[in-house]
């Protein structure tokens, strides 16, 4: 699609739409002339230079990427008008839209029945899932994994609710054993599982843990921030496909985040929660004299915590859906060909004399070590962190990755040769999510080799 077109089609609806009210002198204080503008925005676009280039597949460091087209044409549209999603007075258009996006996204999980919204971020998708569970259980705690994201532990604190991390096994999933061993002491009432985790995209095993849910009488919530759309590959064929059992499980879990603007193509922030019950709309029951005041029916501010919140991103997201909807065949095309690249490269690495594969990636996150002689914690820590400085130093041929601190013991789990001389060491990490990559990924191998291959430590 050409962007320039389209952004020039959306301000030129706008205007057509404003004109329908009658015409509106702006204000003489907020006139600017072109040439001041201009040398603003010359300063503007020279301060936003100093990026990386989270849109090239060269990137592969974090959770970062531009958003769709379509979905910056659909956000610029509405933000023109700045439409509020806290009531249906603020934002009517917006609001509907959202209600048919969060509709959507809870049937590709399953979902028959819920109740649901889009958040800022997954922190305030998970804090609003957290904040139910201190509702229904306000005398018992919150268990979620060691690898789970710093989010659990720290909502926990906001929320002045006990948390329990409970230890991983060797892929860095929890360990249910351990789960079981903490729910006979009676002091958590729910459980959080990842579809997905951050450091290493690690799925929990939520089908598993059903079983626990009604042994103990305890809620399972689902953390998919990261991982929620690769619910679209379970169970496809090739080399993309994804075991159905944990994803077809998050249907009967109480609870649900996933975040649009990580693979859903949206922009920031662009997060969501989802409730299987719908029930639990009760515990944001609130009154607001002055907000909720030309419908009767449901505003989104009444089941949310947060209050104002941008119609622009469910203008965006809906606008996305509009073109590639959440189905195996839609978005599930794009979050494929990451997979795949994941899978080529983690191949490329089990065969490099240079580079070593921590372990097998689950969905299209790697993790991988620059083989040292001697094989030792510290010695691949200081090449792991070389390896990232120079490969973004390098003007001709830059890449991008990120460091990954393992412990000596999950370490040894997985490379038992590895001498142990410190008590962990920075691996390196790439994040895949970017479509393009599965194109790129044969350089990025050759360009990771190359870095690897320097023996100045």
């Amino acid at each position: 699609m050409d962007l320039r077109r389209w952004l020039d089609e959306a301000v030129t609806a706008n205007e057509t739409w404003s004109r329908t009210f009658g015409q509106v002198t702006p204000h003489p204080s907020l006139r600017i002339d072109d040439e001041r503008f201009g040398a603003a925005f010359d300063l503007f676009s020279e301060r936003l230079r100093d990026n990386f280039p989270f849109f090239h597949p060269r990137y592969a460091g974090q959770m970062l990427k531009p958003p769709h087209p379509a979905a910056v044409v659909g956000y610029l549209s509405a933000m023109l008008i700045n439409p509020n999603n806290h009531a249906l007075d603020g934002g009517p258009a917006t609001a509907a839209m959202e209600r048919e996006v969060v509709a959507r996204l809870a049937a590709m999980f399953g979902l028959d029945t819920h109740l649901g919204h889009l958040t800022t971020s997954g922190t305030i998708a998970n804090l609003e899932a957290l904040f139910v569970a201190r509702e229904l259980h306000p005398d018992r705690g919150v268990a979620y994994s060691a690898e789970a994201h710093y989010t659990h532990s720290r909502m926990c604190g906001v929320l002045g609710i006990e948390g329990h991390p409970v230890p991983v096994d060797g892929r860095g999933a929890m360990d249910l054993d351990a789960l079981e061993e903490l729910l006979r002491a009676g002091r958590v009432g729910t459980v959080v599982l990842t579809a997905g985790t951050t450091a290493l995209g690690t799925v929990d095993p939520i089908h598993e843990a059903l079983a626990l849910r009604e042994r103990y009488g305890v809620r399972i919530h689902v953390d998919a921030a990261y991982g929620g759309f690769f619910t679209l590959l379970a169970g496809s064929d090739g080399p993309e496909g994804l075991p159905e059992e944990p994803w077809r499980a998050i249907a009967q879990c109480d609870s649900v985040v996933v975040d649009p603007h990580k693979h859903g193509l949206q922009p920031y922030g662009c997060g969501a929660v989802l409730f299987r019950d719908p029930a639990v709309g009760r515990f944001y029951l609130h009154d607001s004299p002055y907000t909720y005041f030309t419908s009767e029916e449901l505003h989104l501010g009444e089941i949310s915590l947060e209050c104002s919140r941008a119609g622009a991103a469910a203008a965006a997201l809906w606008l996305t859906f509009q073109l590639l909807p959440p189905t195996r065949d839609g978005l599930g095309q794009v979050l494929a060909a990451g997979r795949r690249a994941a899978v080529r490269w983690a191949e490329l690495i089990e065969e490099s004399e240079h580079l070593d594969l921590y372990q097998r990636p689950e969905l299209d996150i790697v993790g991988y070590f620059p083989v040292t002689e001697p094989a030792t914690l510290s010695r691949i820590d200081a090449a792991s962190a070389r390896i990232l400085q120079d490969g973004m130093a390098d003007a001709e041929d830059p890449v991008f990755v990120s460091t990954l601190r393992v412990g000596a013991e999950a370490m040894a789990a997985r490379h038992p040769k590895i001498a142990q001389d410190a008590d962990g060491a920075r691996i390196l990490r790439s994040v895949l999510m970017k479509p393009e990559s599965e194109d790129y990924v044969d350089h990025l191998h050759q360009r990771l080799e190359q870095l690897a291959q320097r023996t100045d430590l």
